[in-house]
């Protein structure tokens, strides 16, 4: 990972000291300029009036002025300190830049899904966040001069317009600081540090629609011209690849009358048709899958109905793939189950869950004139949520009154709905542009947490994203004019899952959630900080005069809430001890000048722009597995050990030797139980979502409930459950979510889909003994012995001539009779003697080794994927690209010399199987195998940790599906709408790791 530009450090720990003598006066006494109070909520108040106020990128701890000169004069616009870059050094100039050819292929067929040659990027961007950013994000059609081909000319595109409209709009005090602010958003994306929704990256700069949000929330009323503007709108909104959420509880039910005397439809009837729209919709192609969110107030007549909508069309599935109908994911006979492209959640009230408590009755209102309608104990509607939910996981839960008690704007209207994937809560008809940071980046050599570096950070990334709603376009005029009065923002985080274990923080542990809760807080502390701040120079929200009253009340309770946060370890010590400050400053600025933004801060699934940043984990998952699988150059994947387990080990104090004898153990075995050297006692360290070492259901709970008081919205996240987990295990979770505080909480109870593809791994009993036997067998046949097995004076050779990136040789391979590889040796031409003598030397050491019984897997395991010079293509049609000579070496050696379940475990395979797996003759293969696992499979039992089980691995698509074979899990996921293959899921939504594509926010 690159380190800041020159003098980086020097600038943080001096940054107090820059232009003091600017820094005197108060904003309190400043009369607010001409025009600045306007109507409550009045009309469409863009930030195009000039701000009248000079704000200083502040040292907390050191109250100086915000908004006056030594003199006292108002000055418009903000100073803006530099924190990364280097007076006089582009941030460009810092970095290596390399070209890369980006081709992405379907793993099935070989065929080339994308393709863009000679692109430019940093030599420390990964090949997926190449592959994701080239193919998503350059603008232009492919082939002409106008595609972007360069990074480049991406964050060139989008971080200028943010700086001339940041200029233009008067949040600068001079040109100097708006090229300042050019220059450290360049960095922060350049490196990773952060990154803005995919909205950003796809229109901003471009000829199209400025539309800057990914998040929205739309209204219905109970006529049918706002029925059918609701499908139109929705439908706009889904074309341009983002989603929308909106509450049916002011359609009256189906048990009350219309004006005409017949009986209305209600609002599950009116869900048919919104359901068809987006499936139509995202049948035609739109850049992701359609994401909608649907929610129903608990006390409507009809929300017995609509709780088991889709655990009823779950059971239709069941019936038509018995009865030979094809039901698949993606299969042509799903067009007949309705309500599939919606998640659903029904709004409760603490009076409800009141009325669950005691087992008391709870009564449902008519639309029409608030009258009870009929009565239901409340316990048994709660026990059909959690039933339904059990059954397919929907639907989810959220909490109005604690939404509605956190809600800065209730003058303005209530908070009925929130966006898909549930983290966006506020006023209908609104939007939410979204960015998140990568906390990775703010992890010292010494595994502190940089909290001064995150501050001035978010300070930086919420002046951007609040620039941003001053050019932004709107999908209907009515959510741009609530969210221009209103400025809501949705800044976040991910990769908090990575850095609890890479400072060895077990996710669900006191010490692991006292730092998450600190961070989170000094984010959203300083986030609202800023926004007072802004409002000093350039205005309050339009609607803020109204609110300020409720405004100041929520900002003290999260001040509160921070005071209540109880810390372990020195890390979240600083981390806390500085959010106090900064929750203190933010409150006496907010209390002279107002806020900005009516809302700050989310935690977003941050799918995409995670692959992005090159995050191993997303917004506030913890990791997924120990072992991932990583995709390679020229196809195929390998398997690897997260690069937080290494980092984690040296935090919990274990010498080097002993730390990468524990990394082979779970290379090899997934887990770290009985690891050689590791205490028990640091298990939970290495605890993730999936695994034989899964975290509790509860623990993902009780660290949303860490974080929830200190962000403005909500979580997006699914709380996992395994499959044998009972109904009452979900009346448990949803329950607990309201008694800590959730605003909003979903379920996914594995395997309890059907229309989705099944893992032949997640058996029972004798299944597992079946596999533990098969173990001990292999672990005898590959027992590593000091004995030498020397090849006989004959035997049969193979001689392969290949071409590297322009680079010609020669590779010998010598085998025994009947029992293997035994030797090799390269020649390469016109490469000079000092390599030709290199690779003497090492093909004899390999064989060698190859003789003492080292396994030819075992090399390919390691040298495919080694990236040197020379590079490229080959005219070997089995594989295509190659990353180094040695790359291209052993994955011709697997090809040659290894079974084909080793070589689908190592992710190689030749073109004509993969041609093979795509017209059915893999799959013809092991069908009896896997029907006779399905036959044997208890599902009582826990899914199966991670085992050598590789027969099936030439089925995975993507990783994902590679680790569900690994770790006997299926989930929940849509095909991918870009490239075909499955998805996996990421907080509420689904993210495709092939190409980045995701179901919702990002």
């Amino acid at each position: 990972m690159p380190k800041p530009g020159k003098g980086a450090a020097r600038r943080r720990k001096g940054g107090a000291k820059r232009e003091r003598g600017a820094r005197s006066g108060d904003n309190s006494q400043r009369e607010k300029p001409p025009g600045r109070t306007g109507s409550p909520d009045g009309g469409s108040r863009r930030a195009s009036d000039k701000g009248e106020a000079r704000i200083m990128t502040e040292t907390v701890g050191n109250p100086t002025a915000v908004g006056e000169s030594e003199s006292g004069s108002r000055e418009a616009g903000i100073r803006v300190e530099r924190v990364y870059t280097t007076e006089g050094v582009h941030p460009y100039d810092e970095v290596n830049w390399e070209r890369r050819d980006v081709v992405m292929t379907n793993w099935r067929d070989g065929s080339v899904n994308f393709e863009q040659r000679d692109v430019e990027f940093p030599d420390f961007w990964s090949l997926n966040a190449v592959n994701i950013v080239t193919s998503k994000y350059f603008r232009g059609a492919l082939g002409t001069p106008e595609r972007e081909s360069s990074l480049r000319e991406l964050i060139d595109r989008v971080v200028k317009t943010y700086a001339r409209n940041g200029a233009e709009h008067g949040y600068f005090a001079t040109e100097l600081d708006a090229e300042v602010f050019e220059h450290e958003l360049t960095y922060m994306l350049l490196h990773q540090v952060f990154s803005f929704n995919s909205p950003v990256w796809f229109n901003v700069g471009t000829t199209s629609k400025q539309q800057v949000s990914a998040c929205f929330i739309l209204s219905v009323d109970d006529t049918m011209e706002s029925i059918l503007d609701w499908y139109k709108e929705e439908g706009l909104i889904f074309k341009g690849g983002s989603g929308a959420g909106l509450n049916l509880s002011r359609i009256r039910s189906s048990k009350e009358l219309l004006s005409s005397g017949g009986t209305a439809s209600g609002p599950v009837s009116f869900m048919r048709g919104a359901d068809a729209s987006a499936g139509t919709i995202k049948s035609g192609g739109a850049t992701r899958r359609a994401a909608k969110m649907v929610v129903l107030d608990v006390d409507h007549p009809d929300v017995e109905e609509f709780v088991e909508t889709k655990s009823k069309e779950e059971h239709k599935i069941r019936a038509l793939r018995d009865a030979g109908f094809d039901v698949d994911l993606g299969g042509s006979d799903m067009v007949s189950v309705q309500y599939q492209n919606a998640n659903n959640s029904v709004r409760v009230s603490d009076e409800f869950m009141r009325a669950v408590e005691s087992d008391g009755q709870f009564g449902l209102r008519a639309r029409t004139d608030g009258s009870t309608t009929d009565s239901v104990q409340a316990r048994d509607l709660f026990n059909r949520m959690a039933r339904a939910a059990w059954e397919c996981a929907d639907p989810g839960i959220q909490y109005d009154d604690t939404i509605n008690d956190w809600h800065t704007s209730p003058e303005s209207g209530r908070i009925t709905a929130s966006n898909p994937c549930s983290e966006y809560l506020h006023l209908d008809n609104s939007s939410c542009n979204l960015a998140s940071l990568n906390l990775m980046k703010f992890l010292r050599e010494d595994l502190t947490f940089d909290a001064d570096l995150f501050r001035r950070t978010v300070e930086l990334v919420i002046t951007a994203m609040d620039i941003s709603i001053s050019f932004a376009d709107f999908p209907t005029e009515s959510i741009g004019r609530t969210t221009r009065d209103f400025r809501q923002l949705g800044i976040g985080y991910a990769n908090l899952g990575a850095l609890l274990m890479a400072t060895g923080h077990a996710y669900d542990s006191d010490g692991g959630r006292a730092l998450a809760a600190s961070i989170t807080s000094l984010m959203t502390g300083t986030a609202y900080k800023r926004s007072a701040e802004l409002a000093g120079a350039v205005g309050p929200y339009a609607g803020y005069a109204r609110n300020a009253e409720s405004h100041q009340r929520v900002m003290r309770k999260h001040a509160a809430a921070n005071d209540l946060v109880r810390t372990y370890h020195h890390n979240d010590v600083a981390v806390h001890d500085l959010a106090t400050q900064v929750w203190q400053r933010g409150l006496e600025i907010g209390g002279r000048n107002g806020w900005r933004n009516a809302q700050a801060s989310v935690l977003a699934p941050t799918g995409t722009i995670g692959l992005m940043m090159d995050c191993d984990t997303t917004g506030v998952e913890p990791d997924l597995a120990l072992v991932k699988f990583k995709k390679l150059v020229g196809g195929g994947s390998m398997q690897i050990v997260n690069r937080t387990v290494p980092r984690a080990l040296r935090a919990l104090g274990y010498p080097d030797e002993q730390a990468e004898a524990i990394i082979e153990y779970i290379s090899e075995h997934g887990h770290v139980v009985d690891a050689p050297g590791l205490r028990p006692e640091h298990y939970d360290v290495f605890d993730c979502a999936m695994g034989q070492r899964s975290i509790a259901p509860m623990g993902h709970v009780r660290m949303m409930a860490a974080v929830q008081p200190f962000l403005s919205g909500s979580i997006s996240k699914t709380v996992n459950m395994p499959e044998h987990a009972t109904v009452e295990d979900v009346q448990e979770i949803y329950f607990e979510g309201w008694r800590l505080g959730l605003k909003a909480l979903a379920i996914y109870r594995d395997n309890c889909k059907v229309g989705q593809p099944l893992s032949a791994g997640n058996g029972g009993k004798g299944q597992n003994e079946d596999k533990e036997q098969a173990e001990k067998r292999v672990e005898k046949e590959i027992e590593y012995r000091p004995v030498r097995k020397r090849l006989p004076k004959k035997r049969p050779s193979q001689t392969v001539s290949f071409t590297v990136g322009g680079a010609e040789g020669y590779l010998h391979a010598g085998s025994y009779p009947d029992d293997g590889l035994g030797e090799i040796f390269i020649k390469l031409g016109k490469q000079g003697s000092t390599l030709a003598g290199v690779m003497d030397a090492f093909a004899m050491s390999i064989s060698v080794g190859l003789q003492y019984g080292i396994p030819l897997e075992f090399y390919v395991s390691k040298f495919q994927n080694v990236r040197f010079e020379p590079a490229g293509m080959t005219d070997d049609p089995d594989v295509r690209m190659a990353s180094s000579v040695l790359d291209y070496l052993f994955r011709r050696l697997a090809l040659d010399h290894l079974s084909y379940e080793k070589r689908a475990q190592l992710g190689i395979f030749t073109a004509q199987e993969r041609t093979e797996q795509v017209n059915g003759a893999a799959e013809a293969e092991t069908t009896n195998q896997v029907e006779s696992m399905r036959e044997s499979v208890d599902y009582s039992q826990q899914p199966t940790p991670l085992v050598q089980n590789h027969s099936d691995d030439s089925e995975a698509g993507s990783s994902t599906e590679l680790l569900e074979l690994k770790l006997g899990k299926a989930a929940d996921a849509p095909l991918c709408m870009t490239c075909g293959t499955k998805m996996r899921p990421s907080g509420s939504c689904y993210l495709c790791e092939g190409c980045g594509a995701t179901s919702g926010c990002s």
